[in-house]
């Protein structure tokens, strides 16, 4: 019976060691880490310059964390329109977004409405070098108090109208309904052209243009051929009136809250898919512009020098009057960016 007891003694003393053992293991770290999802959504198709970017930070983000990270994407839609995507990345429904910049008006942040007034970019140089630079940082960093952190400046090139009727000078807007986002600017620069702004989800606005319910949008082409828009629309006039910028946001407590680690393997990704989507945003529109001339169904019509300046005329008087919102520093320091774009180009 003693021997026994005797053996049963040390039995019990490994089977103590192996759980203490087990437990420091498991405070140590050394147990599996959990997955972190990531729910990325855009209102675009996938096949559009940002909804690729898209899929290659997924890809690379996946990679880059070696499995730690799962990105689910959610592209068209199909989780939150334009109007309510915001408010489901502040209260931590998704992660990340990449939202036209024109969304943050509406937020409180009117600074970046910079980007909306037509015809302050003349090249797509002149974007990086905004974004980029000192100007996209400090824009980046008024999100913060939104709740929101800015990780990168995306975007779509040019913007072109299309229409059920030709708009070859400013003239023709006159009662024109036009489609836009929630942007004071946008709707002043309808408005200046003497037409008629309608603020519409990007879902709504293929069946309000096959309805007549807006006679017309502003759009780049790769997402009015995307979204089958030249279906519904006559006329499309290449007027590269004002320039299509994204930004790339998270969830500023959720970002906050990853490893190290993790954050740092993933603003790398996000570096690489911008400069992925970046090559790839030029070529995108400049096939879906040919695909849309393929098709048949729009007349396609590109304003000559002449005419651009006269539309840019036009138009000039809403850059003054959202200086007092935007801020006439920050409109003026765009200026000297281009200015010292165009006087590079010059000297070459």
């Amino acid at each position: 019976m003693l021997h026994s007891i005797d053996s049963f003694i040390p039995i019990v003393m490994r089977t103590l060691l192996s759980s203490i053992l087990v437990g420091a293991m498991l405070w140590s770290g050394a147990a599996p880490a959990q997955t972190i999802t990531i729910k990325f959504s855009h209102v675009v198709a996938p096949d559009t310059p940002k909804g690729k970017a898209a899929e290659k930070f997924k890809q690379l983000a996946e990679a880059a964390t070696k499995g730690r990270v799962k990105v689910e994407l959610y592209p068209n839609s199909q989780l939150y329109k334009d109007g309510d995507e915001l408010e489901a990345l502040q209260r931590g429904a998704v992660q990340m977004l990449a939202p036209s910049v024109s969304k943050f008006g509406p937020l409180g942040v009117r600074e970046f409405e910079v980007f909306d007034l037509p015809y302050i970019f003349d090249n797509t140089e002149t974007v990086y070098r905004v974004t980029d630079g000192e100007v996209g940082q400090k824009l980046m960093a008024k999100l913060e108090p939104k709740g929101i952190r800015g990780l990168a400046f995306w975007d779509n090139g040019f913007k072109e109208f299309s229409c059920s009727k030709p708009l070859r000078k400013p003239a023709d807007f006159r009662g024109v309904k036009l489609r836009i986002q929630s942007s004071k600017v946008l709707a002043a620069t309808v408005r200046q052209l003497g037409g008629v702004p309608q603020v519409m989800a990007f879902s709504e606005v293929y069946t309000a243009m096959q309805q007549g319910v807006v006679d017309g949008a502003e759009n780049p082409i790769s997402n009015l051929y995307t979204q089958k828009m030249h279906e519904v629309q006559k006329h499309l006039t290449i007027s590269d009136h004002s320039y299509l910028v994204y930004a790339v946001i998270v969830n500023r407590k959720f970002w906050d809250g990853l490893p190290p680690d993790v954050r740092t393997a993933l603003e790398g990704a996000m570096k690489d898919a911008t400069r992925y989507e970046r090559a790839i945003a030029a070529k995108e529109n400049a096939d879906a512009l040919a695909l849309v001339k393929q098709a048949g169904t729009t007349e396609v019509y590109a304003l000559d020098a002449k005419q651009r300046e006269e539309w840019k005329q036009a138009l000039l008087p809403v850059h003054k009057e959202f200086e007092s919102v935007i801020g006439r520093d920050l409109i003026q320091s765009i200026y000297a960016v281009a200015a010292q774009v165009e006087q590079e180009r010059r000297k070459k």
